[in-house]
């Protein structure tokens, strides 16, 4: 099959960069066509007597919008409720998370990034991201324990392996119960499994921090080694790909924990290390139903050229599959962010959820864990987890359920997440309490 002329001019702008090297046979053949919507949006620009391009029913220069979506959305426009929004997002929004990026995240002061991609949820954005640069038969590495959505979309989607590594140390972390010293991250593993795939001259990965399920973030020296490990590969000629799922970002608890993506130490380490940011408002904003999120790209020596060709091959996947994210969504995100009060609400429910973390982290530190259960490191985000010893996590469960009717995850046959997060204040000792007075079936 004959690759389009607009792939390999995309192609072509990524010569000799590391995302060029990085690209699935998908994402080579990807790209943004000049049809309706590019038409439609020079159209906007330029047709100043009539607009005849895009798919929408107007009146009056405005999308034709019934009354009981009006009513629905009484401070939103006709084309901010209704009309479809831009493949790569509102451009305002686009720039407004930009910004927020740059914001939170000091060490990329030094750093050219793209601008973010709009897309309808972090899912989605770590999908579209598999989709450009991993192939059936590909490896890349993730933590174990990981959300169990990076095996459908890596392994059944791509139909790639998923190379687990103990991101979160395992041994006795007692003393670590809160997850406030260093030691935490397994620096060997890591390192192993990068050098093993790097034999091969590529090196794909995803990092999530703050982690799901341990709930666990690297302290300031734990991330300036992580990134050690992959400047050193990428010396030697390696080209890493290094997916930066931050979708609990920002809800760290502790002051020793590093409170930046490592994105940012990633996105101007070095010329052969691609990083990709994939975030969001889902958890920090308190929006999960919105489905929004933004994909940034970020390396060292790319010029906009460069990030272009990314951002139109990234939409050509957008266009492909849902066309927008949600226009609504979108806008009540900007005009949230327009509202004086919105960061000290944000911090009221910062300081809510840190509450319930040093609860959880109370009990761990003066209750003795029963043989069956290991609590792992966590300091931020919504979860913290057991390792499970002798009794899968699957029984333990069913029993908590079937005996006290509480609710809880597990993942895979050793390790079981408890959400926090969604608990209330009041029901943390009896939830933690009777989980380690089970006796597991």
């Amino acid at each position: 099959m004959l690759m389009n002329q607009l792939a390999v001019e995309l192609n072509k702008t990524l010569e000799g960069t590391a995302a060029e090297q990085l690209l699935s046979d998908l994402g080579r053949r990807i790209y943004f066509p000049k049809g309706i919507i590019a038409q439609s949006a020079e159209a906007k620009k330029s047709a100043h007597r009539a607009n005849a391009t895009i798919g929408m029913a107007c009146s009056g220069g405005k999308p034709l919008r019934l009354r009981v979506f009006a009513e629905q959305f009484p401070s939103f426009t006709e084309n901010e409720s209704v009309a479809y929004a831009p493949t790569a997002g509102v451009e305002k929004l686009r720039y407004l998370w930009q910004e927020q990026i740059l914001r939170k995240n000091p060490a990329l002061a030094e750093a050219d990034i793209s601008l973010p991609v709009i897309v309808p949820g972090l899912t989605a954005g770590i999908s579209y991201t598999a989709d450009l640069f991993l192939d059936a038969g590909q490896t890349i590495l993730a933590g174990v324990p990981c959300w169990d959505n990076y095996s459908l979309i890596f392994e059944e989607r791509r139909g790639a392996a998923l190379k687990g590594i103990h991101f979160v140390n395992e041994g006795d972390t007692s003393v670590n119960a809160g997850g406030t010293s260093s030691g935490c991250i397994d620096l060997a593993a890591i390192e192993k499994a990068v050098n093993e795939e790097a034999a091969g001259g590529l090196v794909r990965l995803i990092i999530n921090f703050p982690n799901n399920p341990t709930g666990y973030s690297p302290g300031v020296d734990e991330a300036a080694a992580i990134s050690s490990i992959l400047e050193r590969a990428a010396k030697n000629g390696v080209k890493i790909l290094v997916l930066c799922d931050d979708a609990y970002f920002g809800l760290f608890y502790e002051e020793a924990t590093f409170k930046e993506s490592l994105f940012g130490k990633l996105a101007n380490l070095h010329r052969n290390i691609l990083a990709v940011k994939i975030d969001g408002p889902t958890k920090e904003d308190y929006v999960w139903g919105l489905r929004l999120a933004a994909v940034t790209f970020g390396c060292k020596g790319m010029n906009e050229a460069c990030y272009e060709a990314l951002i139109k091959k990234m939409m050509g996947l957008v266009r492909s599959s849902v066309s927008c994210a949600n226009t609504p969504s979108q806008y009540a995100f900007i005009k949230a962010h327009d509202n004086a009060g919105i960061e000290d609400e944000k911090r009221a429910y910062f300081e809510m959820l840190k509450e319930r973390y040093l609860l959880v982290k109370k009990f761990i530190a003066q209750n003795k864990a029963p043989a069956f259960l290991k609590p792992l490191p966590f300091n931020s985000g919504y979860f913290m987890s057991f390792k499970t010893i002798g009794v899968s996590a699957e029984a333990i469960r069913r029993a908590l359920l079937a005996e006290y009717g509480i609710g809880a995850i597990a993942l895979g046959a050793d390790y079981l997440r408890v959400a926090f997060a969604s608990l209330e204040t009041s029901q943390i000792e009896e939830v933690y309490g009777k989980l380690y007075a089970l006796t597991p079936l």
